[in-house]
């Protein structure tokens, strides 16, 4: 007979346990749960039991959700064919959040101490007709927590970002509450639960591939494991857009290393295929792969899997060069600037992200021109949905294990349990194409330079690891590869992220060999963003700078208007970064004239993001450079998104409604785009004063405007080369006129590189309107196509600090067309056009800045109300 399986989704209750000191608990009895999967967050707010979390200030009533244990239990019937003769009955638990105890008929079955494993219990002999009992009790994982911090005193403790109790735990590191997020400290049956009933079912399938040196062939081996007795024949069938490119059906197993495991496998070649390419890159062809097992009569299906995969070659390229050692990805023979995001969990109740919701997020990223997302490790294994979405659209995924600042323990309770969770989860990931890395933790290893923790390169003995003060360097150099390379050969797998070490012995984390994690910006020294150019790395895995979201998200979780204002109880707990009180009002306030109206505020801010984070990309994306002389392979901004309502460093925010930075990356990493900066100047580059030997300078305007130092290049990510023209204007801040006569270029953009046009280009500015000064200008470039009119791209630079700037009177004009588009001008150049954002509204671009001369045309969609716009004003 056919596998068959019963979602057991409905028919659940809860109600806390051992919570008599919890006076929240009192009153709350037995209470019907949703439908699975869920969490007791949320199943407490269904029952009216709770506020919402994320508005006000509810969070903090909410948190004694975390201090006590709880019980979820429903009743069930024996599934049809249970107890049958050549029948197994197993009941599947896909995630348990994660002290769990399960009970079945008040028979203990199972205890399970890890969220992100998965569990299959036989049940075979424990069910009774058409009433039993399933009982799950959770313990409070923060509890549970400090006791094993008591259990295992001879551990160092060290955890970053929240208290001690989240080390020995295997939950979602974030739900301690992060620098972004709040404290989430629940549980619940947060995947799936079924039962299967079966005579032989598919366990695993494998696929492993080789292309040829010239991509055009593929050495294909697919392993079949079944459990259960030996099926009659496995099918395999591949095919592209309902086409069949292969198929063949395997008479014979092999015994596994189980008892009731059986192993199909077969080895064939495949030409004519089509290569899977990153977005912008080429296509993304993704073959069906369709695996059924046959009865031993050949009359039935007993069980099916399909698998969605594309084929692909995949690369990190370490060399050695001038700058020390290359760290940038290759794909498919063509080198891959990967600009891109870092993803935290889309909520901080995973249960709620739906998979069209996943989808959602990733065409997001695709739509702003992202080739790479890394998934943080504090977070999830990121689900099939998300994986799947970067498949399709065609952007790169970086899984970090889940692991972020802290030196975890590795007594063999816990080894034994991480080494369950990183095989499950590669196996369960490891077909999708856009998964190209891999990386054992997030900063973990930076603790090493701040505690002074032992670390001794050359020592190559995992044992003796286990002895120092930072025994976690097992897990990371030595059990995950193992599992990397037992599960998926081949794979590229990075012991953490950030990472230098293995070719640098100075240090962990070194700018001229691996990637970075850029925080002094924003953290550290506070440096200004225009710095960022010198501050990056081979690989720039991350930076940011925050920004507030559009006025909409904040009047949502602020429903108190008296707390709608600057510096409000509210506003500051809705953003959980200690230091933004200072970090945000002094970036803002260093580059713009502040403002303390809530809403232009809100603006400013994100103006400052989008410009920090155009340094970032314009200038990181400039040190591509040409092959050989790969100066910085990508960049990836913290963050892409939140995982609540609140004020941080994303580029879009809760409700999937994008800040103008977002728009920012959009066209920086555009295929073909032109840059063009300036030298910055600041009290920090200036010479020391002779007499007190000390930088004694003031910030000098006039400097920045007199003494201005330009460079024009292109950046092009196409494997061709083209011919094209550079326009670059210099236009007066004050009256709108080009000062100086447009600089026109013929130029050859080189294939896959950077193409320097102008360098280190000193102006001489004239004055203007009677003025002994001279004035402050705009530098304006444009790309043109071969024709000489095609419009490619066009980048400017303003001086610095725009503050300084007198931004009145730009002759602003805006006019809404039918046909779906907004046509701006001015007569004056114009600094951070942002169109005020909702949900559903769909913009072309936002943010960005105007020159004289150029209309700007965006696209709008999904626009139920008037278009409402600010601009920054001085």
């Amino acid at each position: 007979m056919a596998k068959a399986v019963t979602t057991l989704r409905s028919g659940w209750e809860f109600s806390p346990v051992n919570s008599d000191h919890i006076p929240e608990t009192r009153d709350l009895g037995v209470l019907p749960a949703r439908q699975l999967p869920s969490e007791v967050y949320l199943d407490l707010l269904e029952n009216g039991k709770i506020a919402d979390p994320y508005l006000d200030l509810n969070e903090l009533d909410a948190r004694w959700i975390g201090e006590c244990g709880w019980i979820y239990h429903t009743t069930f019937a024996a599934p049809a064919g249970y107890g049958d003769e050549g029948r197994t009955t197993d009941l599947i638990f896909e995630g348990l959040d994660t002290f769990a105890t399960v009970l079945i008929n008040g028979k203990e079955v199972l205890k399970s101490d890890n969220m992100f494993v998965s569990h299959r219990i036989n049940v075979d002999g424990h069910l009774v007709g058409d009433k039993n009992t399933l009982e799950v009790r959770f313990e409070s994982a923060r509890q549970k927590g400090l006791q094993l911090l008591k259990d295992h005193p001879e551990h160092r403790w060290i955890v970053h970002q929240t208290e001690l109790s989240r080390g020995p735990v295997r939950k979602a590191q974030y739900h301690w509450g992060w620098d972004w997020g709040p404290i989430t400290l629940g549980c619940g049956i947060w995947k799936p639960v079924s039962l299967e009933v079966y005579s032989t079912r598919i366990e695993d399938v494998a696929i492993d591939y080789t292309l040829g040196k010239d991509l055009k062939t593929a050495d294909i081996k697919i392993a079949i494991a079944t459990a259960g007795k030996q099926a009659g024949a496995a099918e395999i069938e591949l095919a592209l857009d309902g086409k069949v490119v292969y198929s063949k059906k395997l008479e014979s197993a092999t015994p596994g290393p189980d008892p009731d495991e059986s192993i199909y496998d077969v080895s064939f070649s495949l030409d004519h295929f089509k290569l899977w390419w990153p977005r912008n890159y080429g296509e993304q062809p993704l073959y069906t792969l369709k695996v059924t097992l046959q009865s031993q009569e050949g009359t039935q299906t007993l069980d099916a899997v399909e698998k969605r995969i594309g084929f692909r070659k995949a690369e990190l390229i370490q060399e050695e060069d001038k700058c020390g050692t290359s760290f940038y990805f290759r794909v498919n023979k063509v080198d891959i600037f990967a600009g891109g995001s870092c993803w935290i969990p889309g909520d901080s109740f995973p249960t709620r992200i739906t998979d069209d919701k996943y989808r959602e997020w990733v065409k997001l990223a695709a739509e702003g021109n992202q080739t790479l997302i890394r998934v943080w490790g504090g977070g999830i294994y990121e689900s099939n949905a998300f994986f799947a979405a970067c498949d399709e659209f065609g952007v790169l995924s970086m899984q970090d294990f889940g692991f972020a600042c802290a030196s975890y323990p590795t007594y063999p309770e816990f080894l034994k349990s991480i080494e369950l969770e990183a095989r499950q989860n590669v196996r369960r990931l490891r077909h999708h194409p856009s998964l190209i890395i891999w990386a054992g933790n997030n900063e973990d290893y930076q603790l090493i330079e701040r505690y002074n923790l032992e670390y001794t390169f050359n020592d190559k003995d995992p044992e003796s690891w286990l002895k120092t003060n930072f025994p976690a360097r097992y897990i990371y150099e030595h059990l995950l590869p193992k599992v990397i390379d037992e599960e998926t050969k081949g794979t590229i797998y990075r012991p953490s992220c950030p990472w230098g070490n293995g070719l640098s012995t100075t240090q962990v984390v070194d700018p001229t060999v691996g990637d970075v994690h850029q925080w002094n910006i924003w953290h550290g020294v506070i440096a200004p963003y225009q710095h960022l150019p010198q501050l990056g790395g081979r690989f720039v895995s991350e930076f940011g700078l925050e920004a507030y979201p559009h006025m909409h998200t904040l009047e949502k979780f602020i429903t108190d208007p008296t707390q709608r204002h600057v510096g409000s109880r509210t506003m500051d707990f809705h953003n959980k970064d200690i230091g933004h009180e200072r970090h945000l009002l002094g970036y803002t306030g260093v580059n713009f004239r502040l403002k303390f109206d809530l809403a232009a505020l809100a603006h400013l801010t994100q103006v400052m993001q989008s410009d920090g984070v155009t340094w970032a990309y314009k200038m990181w994306r400039k040190m591509w450079g040409v092959p050989g002389q790969r100066q910085c392979g990508g960049v990836l901004v913290w963050m892409l998104n939140d995982s609540w309502p609140g004020i941080s460093w994303s580029l879009a925010d809760y409700n999937l409604v994008p800040k103008p930075s977002h728009y920012a990356v959009k066209r920086l990493m555009a295929p073909i785009a032109v840059g063009v900066s300036r030298k910055f100047f600041d009290c920090t580059t200036r010479p020391m004063d002779e007499t007190w030997k000390r930088n004694t300078a003031h910030v000098n305007p006039r400097l920045a405007n007199e003494d201005v130092v330009y460079d024009v290049w292109t950046a092009n990510s196409r494997p061709q080369g083209r011919k094209g023209t550079i326009v670059v204007r210099f236009i007066s801040v004050d009256t709108g006129r080009d000062l100086l006569e447009p600089l026109t270029k013929e130029i050859n953009i080189l294939a896959n590189a950077t193409t320097d046009v102008v360098a280190k280009q000193k102006l001489d500015v004239p004055a203007e309107n009677g003025k002994s000064e001279s004035s402050a200008i705009v530098i304006h470039a444009t790309l043109l196509g071969e024709d000489g009119k095609t419009v490619l791209h066009e980048d400017m630079s303003w001086p610095d600090p725009i503050k300084y700037l007198d931004l009145s009177d730009r002759g602003l004009e805006v006019s809404e067309v039918k046909s779906g588009k907004v046509e701006i001008s001015a007569k004056k150049p114009v600094k951070g056009f942002v169109f005020d954002e909702v949900p559903g509204l769909k913009l072309s671009d936002n943010g960005f800045d105007i020159v004289p001369g150029v209309q700007k045309v965006v696209e709008v969609s999904g626009n139920d109300g008037k278009l409402t716009w600010k601009v920054v004003e001085g």
